[in-house]
């Protein structure tokens, strides 16, 4: 995760704090898709809606006012950027956050936006 830089080049007067050089490049481009997945309305609206509760394709489908076709491929995206895990019951699959830091990224997020 960590990358060590000992590049005298790019040293600072303020100590070595170059974030570009903090972390290897290939986290550096998974955060970059996972801001890109969440720069999207819709799948935003996705997770808040998830943020309150476990819902099923035609829940979230109803509550967007968007066909189910468009709400899964969304969900797909979701899924594999791991924002979202899905629950089968029966026919059924009911998706919820992935995890605790799906929910503390968007609060932060918000709690930014309406500073």
């Amino acid at each position: 995760m960590f990358k060590e830089s000992n590049d005298d080049e790019h040293a600072c007067c303020h100590g070595d704090t170059d974030m570009t050089t903090m972390f290897e490049e290939d986290v550096i481009m998974e955060v970059a898709d996972v801001f890109k997945v969440l720069s999207d309305s819709t799948r935003l609206r996705i997770l808040l809606a998830l943020e309150k509760e476990e819902l099923c394709v035609c829940k979230i489908s109803s509550n967007l006012g968007m066909s189910i076709s468009a709400i899964s491929h969304q969900l797909k995206v979701l899924r594999q950027s791991r924002l979202v895990k899905g629950r089968r019951d029966g026919k059924n699959i009911y998706y919820s956050l992935d995890d605790d830091h799906v929910k503390k990224i968007l609060g932060i997020t918000l709690e930014h936006v309406m500073e």
